[in-house]
C-alpha cells in the first residue's frame, strides 16, 4: 500500500480551481466533486479533485454560441449595402 491519500482542505481546493468557497461547496453539494467530512471539517481527496478539473475540459468546436457567426454578419452587410 504506497499510495497514500493526499487530502486537500476546501481552502486549497477552491484556491486550486479558482473559485470561491461558495462555490466548491456547490459543486459539492451537487455531486459534482466528491468530499469527505472527518469529523468537523471538509476535506478532498487530490486525484479526485484534479479528475473533476480535468471533466471541465471543453472539447473544439463547441463555444460557436458565444460568439457571432462571422457568415450571418457578412450576409447582413450585403443585405444591407453596408
Amino acid at each position: 500500500m504506497s499510495d497514500s491519500i493526499r487530502w486537500m482542505s476546501t481552502k486549497d481546493a477552491s484556491e486550486r480551481l479558482g473559485v470561491t468557497l461558495r462555490t466548491l461547496y456547490r459543486f459539492i453539494d451537487e455531486g459534482r466533486l466528491p468530499a469527505y467530512q472527518v469529523g468537523r471539517v471538509i476535506r478532498l481527496k487530490a486525484d479526485e479533485l484534479e479528475v473533476f478539473i480535468e471533466s471541465l475540459r471543453i472539447a473544439p468546436g463547441t463555444l460557436a454560441h458565444l460568439y457571432p457567426d462571422s457568415r450571418t454578419d457578412a450576409s447582413f452587410s450585403e443585405a444591407t449595402g453596408t
